[in-house]
């Protein structure tokens, strides 16, 4: 079983796994960042978020860094800009999930006077009312685009990095295949 975050794309590698393993069912879970570290007990290997809690009893391999964006009401003065710095978002009221996982507070910000969304999808629909604006790694502004809110790249934020991670004890054979296929190597390469 396969576990991956929200905004994670293992798309690619599921079909590449379904074309060199055709007769090994892969299933794929939704797993949430906050507990990414105990749905490692429940999935064979997973895409997380990093940072991880360390641990000895984990593989852990970085893939590739999501760049931050700012999602916005596209009513928002925002929108005119290709790109965003964060000194451009002073005094925008900075909504943050309770799923937040870039952990960004935007100096000269505005606090919301209500309690934060529970996760990125509420937070983004709050946007959408033209309340605020949050930053999020760009596949999460994708992965819930709306008609009426639109995203620019945030220069000068943090990146999220995606990883692929799964428990020593738990390393088989079809673990060491998937790894393979995401770090890019082919049917005839050796380990």
């Amino acid at each position: 079983m396969l576990g991956a975050v929200p905004g994670a794309t293992p798309g690619k590698w599921i079909g590449l796994w379904h074309e060199r393993m055709p007769r090994v069912t892969l299933q794929l879970r939704e797993i949430a960042v906050d507990t990414q570290v105990a749905a490692l007990d429940e999935v064979d290997v997973a895409l997380v978020r990093l940072p991880l809690t360390a641990s000895d009893d984990l593989h852990v391999i970085a893939l590739y860094e999501e760049r931050p964006v700012v999602v916005m009401s596209t009513n928002s003065h925002l929108t005119a800009a290709e790109e965003i710095d964060l000194a451009d978002l002073a005094g925008e009221i900075q909504i943050i999930p309770a799923d937040d996982v870039l952990h960004l507070e935007i100096p000269d910000a505005v606090s919301p006077r209500f309690a934060p969304p529970a996760d990125t999808a509420g937070a983004i629909e709050t946007v959408a009312a033209g309340v605020g604006i949050v930053v999020v790694p760009m596949s999460l502004a994708r992965a819930y685009q709306r008609r009426d809110v639109d995203y620019r790249v945030l220069r000068d934020g943090p990146v999220s990095t995606v990883a692929l991670a799964w428990q020593r004890e738990r390393t088989t054979p079809d673990v060491e295949e998937f790894v393979g296929i995401v770090r890019g190597r082919t049917p005839r390469s050796s380990r």
